[in-house]
């Protein structure tokens, strides 16, 4: 089969930067056939989402949380209020045209009456107080997650066709209980009469099907949908337009002189960053894409001839070389040492067990003959102190304590280079930072340090600056 189009997807920082999205990416000097053969995958415009949700930094309520609380009456009904405010204010900053403005404000005015009366439904019943509605509950954060993704949509497509694109909205996230059907059946319903040579799809990141997808996918729903767009079209290329680069390390640590772009990778290194909550794509998203054999490319918006990063399923740099040193500035570690473990088997499924009932996230694990460590992130301490004392309950003969420490990983395609451990621990002596514990695997695609957290920091830039700053000064050299 031959592969002629891409899937591209658009996140919501950049989304809010509208005409720049038009100049770099949607348009980008483009004319005529040129601005064909691409489907665009959009989010919700920055900070939608929170007012429809939460706030994913604060974990201030919007609708959802405001409706689901009902601590205060009526408090959803402003939260909603103010989105519409919200999204029309978005409205009269892009179009300049009136009768589109009008049409996009329309469209968003009727979406949230539609969520209105049936929030308004739901609230009468609960009132009641005969009726259990978790399951409607859930139901109702799908619906809000859609309204920003299909008011973005909309209106891009609008503006499209302001500019004489041939835009069609793609609405993905309109769905009801007699109609859940495969994320997969949904997009192949969708494109069954979409002619991409001559259309360009504008489709709603998220996706009303089976499951849910919030209920499946979180907040990275959006990277599903976008994934599976692109496997089941068969698409040549997936990108996805970010408003950075992915880059060598966080240039608010290391400065944006020093970090650099990657350039090329693979799956496997981003699966490690996704491991440590760092994704360059929602790890399920990538693995349909690595699957079948689709290139993902990561580029930065605001930067519109530069090519990104590229990343492939079976790249491996021909040089052993650093390409990111990123970490968790907390973690906590769970020692579980008991001396009469070794040469007994279960110790392990029943801990694993036991972290699985309390909702914990694993890093990574080490243990020998008398001890296991897990290395648990977004765990606190009050967590961890629950967790020790189940486990202290099942053993009470066994020493478990845990620790706040931080993680930093040394990430790469290709790190076989035999000096590369003893340049970074010299690295971080010099830095005057001691050394927790270190784990190093066989397969040779990340070395993760760990450090005291007040040395998080300090650790990622002595590090970045020994196996990344002067090894790019010995490339440079050399060429």
């Amino acid at each position: 089969m031959t592969r002629t189009h891409c899937v591209e997807k658009i996140g919501g920082t950049s989304m809010a930067a509208t005409s720049t999205v038009f100049e770099n990416v949607l348009i980008a000097g483009r004319e005529g056939a040129e601005l064909y053969n691409r489907i665009f995958v959009v989010s919700a415009y920055a900070g939608m989402t929170d007012l429809l949700l939460e706030n994913k930094k604060t974990g201030a309520p919007g609708v959802h949380g405001h409706f689901l609380r009902n601590e205060t009456p009526g408090a959803w009904r402003t939260a909603l209020t103010d989105v519409l405010g919200a999204m029309w204010a978005r409205n009269a900053e892009m179009f300049a045209r009136p009768e589109s403005r009008e049409e996009a404000d329309r469209f968003v005015a009727a979406r949230i009456a539609t969520l209105d009366a049936c929030l308004e439904d739901l609230d009468r019943l609960r009132s009641r107080g005969h009726f259990c509605l978790s399951e409607q509950m859930s139901t109702v954060r799908e619906m809000l997650a859609g309204l920003g993704e299909a008011h973005a949509a909309h209106s891009t497509a609008l503006l499209l066709r302001d500019r004489g694109v041939n835009a069609v909205f793609v609405d993905l996230s309109v769905w009801n209980h007699d109609d859940l059907v495969s994320l997969d059946e949904r997009i192949h319903a969708a494109f069954d009469t979409i002619d991409l040579s001559r259309e360009m799809p504008i489709v709603t990141g998220y996706a009303g099907c089976e499951g849910g997808m919030v209920r499946r996918y979180a907040r990275g729903y959006s990277e599903m949908t976008f994934s599976r767009i692109a496997v089941v079209t068969s698409a040549r290329e997936a990108i996805i337009h970010k408003e950075f680069h992915l880059s060598s390390a966080d240039p608010r640590l290391v400065g944006e002189e020093r970090a650099r772009k990657i350039g090329r990778t693979n799956y496997d290194v981003a699966d490690q960053l996704a491991n440590l909550g760092m994704e360059a794509i929602h790890p399920r998203a990538g693995r349909g894409l690595r699957q079948s054999g689709i290139p993902l490319r990561v580029r930065n918006t605001f930067e519109r001839h530069d090519e990104g990063t590229l990343i492939e399923g079976d790249f491996v740099s021909k040089t052993p070389r650093v390409e990111i040193v990123t970490g968790l500035a907390s973690v906590q570690a769970l020692q579980f040492f008991e001396q009469d473990m070794v040469g007994e088997k279960g110790y392990d499924a029943a801990i694993l067990e036991t972290l699985t009932r309390h909702g914990a996230w694993i890093v990574s694990k080490s243990s020998n003959a008398n001890t296991i460590t897990h290395y648990l992130s977004g765990t606190g301490a009050e967590q961890a102190a629950r967790i020790v004392e189940d486990l202290r309950r099942q053993w009470p003969g066994a020493q478990v304590t845990a620790q706040e420490v931080a993680m930093v990983s040394v990430i790469g395609s290709a790190l076989s280079e035999p000096t590369l451990v003893p340049r970074a621990l010299a690295a971080l002596d010099r830095a005057g930072i001691g050394l927790v514990a270190l784990q190093h695997q066989i397969q040779g695609v990340d070395i993760q340090f760990i450090v005291d957290p007040a040395d998080f920091e300090g650790a990622i830039q002595a590090l970045h600056a020994a196996l990344v700053e002067s090894d790019a000064l010995t490339d440079r050299a050399a060429a």
